[in-house]
């Protein structure tokens, strides 16, 4: 079963380059055994949130809002698409990111397929 963990950073806490991520070793111990069990379908870094527009439309009219379109406490900072049996053994890899170990948060979504 495929899933998207969606990689979640508090507001205001450190932000990682791709290029930091690949040189710290949290993040390449962990991605060492992501790519050592074969799991990993793909992912990304994003950009931080104030990077971010929003469209909504209303009617005709198409709005755009700079930022993130809600106030919280964590943004999405980065995906990663993982293929596995089952929930649990998503559950674990989730559990051992460094996101999730330094104040972060990882959410899981099966992929519909």
């Amino acid at each position: 079963m495929r899933y998207v963990m969606f990689i979640c950073t508090p507001v205001g806490g450190e932000e990682l380059s791709p290029e930091e991520i690949g040189e710290h070793p949290a993040f390449t111990d962990y991605i060492d055994r992501v790519r050592t069990r074969d799991v990993a379908r793909g992912g990304a870094r994003l950009r931080p949130s104030t990077d971010a527009t929003t469209v909504r439309v209303q009617g005709d009219e198409v709005l755009l809002t700079d930022g993130p379109f809600v106030e919280s406490k964590e943004y999405v900072a980065g995906f990663d698409i993982i293929e596995v049996a089952d929930l649990d053994e998503a559950i674990g890899f989730a559990s051992r990111h460094p996101a999730a170990l330094a104040g972060g948060s990882v959410e899981i979504r099966p992929i519909w397929e």
